[in-house]
C-alpha cells in the first residue's frame, strides 16, 4: 500500500498560487494527475440566450461545430462558444479530447460505450444518454487512446 500525504498551505493573495508534486519518478500516472488538475482548472465562456457562463472544460461532454457556429455540450445544457473547432482541438490536447469527426470533438472521459456502427463508423453512448458518432477515419484514434 502506498500512502500520499496531502499538504494545503494557504497563502497570501499578493502571492502566486501553484501545485507541487514531490515523486520518486516521474511516470505515466503522474502525467495524468497533472492533465486531470489542468483540465479542471481549464475554463471557457459559453454563450447561451443572454447570460455568458464560466463552463469547466472537464464538464463539456462534446463540442459541435454546426453552421458556422461551434457548441459545447454539457450534461444538460447547450452553449455557443467563440472558439473554432481547431482552437478548442489545441487547447484540449490531451486532456481526454480526441476529434470523432470534422465536426466534433469528444470527451472520453464522458463515453459510457461504444459500438460499431455502419460504414467502418462507431457510435459512442454518452454519461448524458446522447450517442455521437465517431468517423471511420477517426476510429484509429479512438482504439488507440482507449489501448484497444
Amino acid at each position: 500500500m502506498i500512502i500520499i500525504k496531502i499538504f494545503i498551505e494557504v497563502i497570501d493573495l499578493t502571492e502566486e498560487e501553484e501545485i507541487r508534486i514531490r515523486c520518486h519518478q516521474e511516470d505515466e500516472e503522474i502525467h495524468e494527475l497533472i492533465n486531470k488538475i489542468k483540465t479542471e482548472m481549464l475554463i471557457i465562456l459559453g454563450y447561451h440566450e443572454d447570460k455568458i457562463s464560466r463552463i469547466k472544460i472537464s464538464d463539456i461532454y462534446y463540442f459541435e461545430a454546426v453552421d458556422g457556429k461551434v457548441f459545447a455540450y454539457g450534461k444538460d445544457n447547450v452553449h455557443e462558444v467563440k472558439q473554432k473547432l481547431y482552437e478548442l482541438e489545441e487547447l484540449c490536447k490531451e486532456k481526454h479530447y480526441f476529434r470523432a469527426s470534422k465536426s466534433t470533438i469528444l470527451n472520453v472521459a464522458k463515453i459510457s460505450s461504444i459500438h460499431p456502427s455502419i460504414s467502418g463508423r462507431f457510435q459512442a453512448l454518452l454519461d448524458n444518454g446522447e450517442k455521437v458518432v465517431i468517423s471511420r477515419q477517426y476510429v484509429p484514434m479512438l482504439k488507440h487512446i482507449l489501448g484497444l
